[in-house]
């Protein structure tokens, strides 16, 4: 039977594994391994995209103005790891210590667009960045996207604060070229035609810092140790605010099947187990654990209630599932477990062709002029400050290029089909290495057409001089 009308059959649907990570690490440096957290060792279940959210990243005045001009040491981590697995980071946005990255595996980088990040301030009356949010929009083939990376008050009796913190932050995150304020009504720049059938994917984690209300220290650790999680969700200040606050029933979160993520000693998988100290006729207090670090997630239609009530469940463009919800207990380098969310999308591509195809032109040898063909799609917008980079096969990011040349200056030809621009390789040293060519646009702030991968051959004069060095150091009728 054939489908009906604008139906989406399941051949055209997309799945997309994400995998989101919280964790506040409480200004301690990358630990030496991370296989486990990024589930690296998983075979057959590869991520496509990959969602860091950290908290309390060391931000001494030194080392914040040292991250100003140069990479932080978490970014430049996790780059290192992701990097040479085809992976490339799409995103990054610091607000002293909240960090928030973003990573997708090469085929996606086309189809990520329009990216936008911001930041709201919350703590100290709102004019200091110790707490906050720091969010990224990007549309996602066609989609729209929003991932919110929050640090919200501390301390059980700040409930109160840490909901109205939200609702700021939620209300202060706009970005260019929307109509309605808010992340939680977002809608794509005027530069994107919005489909009728396109979604909203909103994700808020982070260091929440909601705590366990009304239970004693002693009777939260027993059903701790019993594994009767259960008992505490009712009294978990989060799960209770979900039933009485509008702005939240939207939300979703998975189960909390694992242990209370704060607060722990320092290199261990004991919880706080401080001794009253006096000093000043001051006590130390025991802090009783709570799930402080959370995930959770929005679907929304951009169609009016009416329209969207038309469509079949089957038939939503759509969907995210969860696959799994974790803490990671090998971590102790702060007192805060990291947790991981796992995601499936499953979406109907609204954009499924790049907006440029690009290639290069003959065989490249390094140190020469070389030729790139490139062709556009009308719905490009054009910008002089849009450039064509030359990037090794283990790029890092859009900037991380080992040449680039910018399209309007260097345009050297333009045909009805395809234009070339000229691209000097000059300083450039290969050894055969693989290399892809990558189309920057500045409007949309995003990569938006990679070309295949290829080879770029020792210059000639180099290879020249290798032959003659061959030469001395093998002499006439020797062998090795």
């Amino acid at each position: 039977m054939e489908p009906e009308a604008g139906a989406a059959s399941p051949a055209r649907r997309k799945r997309l594994r994400l995998h989101l990570i919280t964790w506040n690490v409480g200004t301690a440096s990358p630990p030496p391994d991370v296989t486990s957290l990024l589930q690296l060792s998983l075979q057959g279940l590869a991520v496509d995209i990959y969602v860091v959210g950290l908290q309390e990243v060391n931000s001494k005045i030194v080392n914040f103005l040292s991250d100003m001009a140069f990479d932080d040491p978490w970014s430049i981590f996790f780059e290192r790891i992701l990097s040479p697995l085809s992976y490339i980071k799409v995103s990054s946005i610091r607000m002293q210590g909240l960090l928030l990255l973003i990573f997708a595996k090469h085929a996606h980088i086309p189809f990520i667009r329009e990216i936008q990040s911001q930041f709201t301030r919350t703590g100290l009356y709102r004019y200091w960045g110790n707490k906050g949010a720091v969010s990224t929009r990007m549309s996602l083939y066609g989609h729209m996207v929003c991932f919110v990376n929050c640090h919200l008050p501390a301390h059980m009796e700040n409930a109160e604060q840490r909901l109205d913190d939200f609702e700021h932050i939620l209300e202060m995150q706009q970005f260019e070229g929307e109509t309605v304020p808010g992340v939680l009504d977002h809608d794509f720049p005027p530069v994107l035609s919005i489909s009728s059938q396109s979604r909203s994917i909103l994700f808020w984690f982070g260091d929440l810092n909601f705590r366990i209300e009304d239970y004693g220290l002693h009777f939260i650790r027993e059903s701790i140790n019993k594994n009767r999680f259960s008992l505490l969700w009712e009294k978990d200040q989060l799960n209770m605010a979900k039933k009485k606050e509008g702005f939240l029933q939207e939300f979703r979160e998975g189960p909390l099947q694992f242990k209370p993520t704060y607060k722990f000693d320092l290199y261990s998988n004991e919880y706080d187990t401080r001794v009253q100290k006096t000093l000043i006729w001051f006590h130390g207090k025991k802090r009783k654990p709570a799930w402080t670090d959370r995930i959770l997630w929005r679907v929304k239609s951009l169609l009016p209630r009416s329209s969207e009530a038309e469509e079949e469940p089957e038939e939503q463009p759509v969907s995210v599932s969860l696959n799994s919800y974790a803490s990671h207990m090998g971590y102790s380098i702060s007192d805060h477990k990291p947790v991981s969310g796992t995601f499936e999308l499953e979406l109907k591509p609204l954009v499924s062709i790049p907006l440029v195809t690009l290639h290069p032109v003959g065989s490249w040898s390094s140190g020469q002029d070389v030729t790139v063909s490139y062709s556009a799609l009308p719905e490009l917008p054009h910008s002089a400050w849009d450039w064509i980079g030359l990037y090794k096969v283990t790029f890092r990011h859009a900037n991380d290029y080992a040449a680039y040349a910018w399209v309007q200056d260097n345009e050297i030809s333009s045909g009805e089909d395809a234009k070339q621009v000229y691209l000097s390789t000059e300083g450039l040293t290969t050894d055969g290495e693989e290399f892809l060519l990558g189309y920057y646009s500045h409007t949309m702030q995003s990569i938006v057409g990679l070309s295949p991968h290829f080879q770029i051959q020792p210059s000639r004069m180099v290879a020249e001089k290798d032959l003659a060095w061959d030469g001395e150091a093998l002499p006439c009728g020797s062998s090795e």
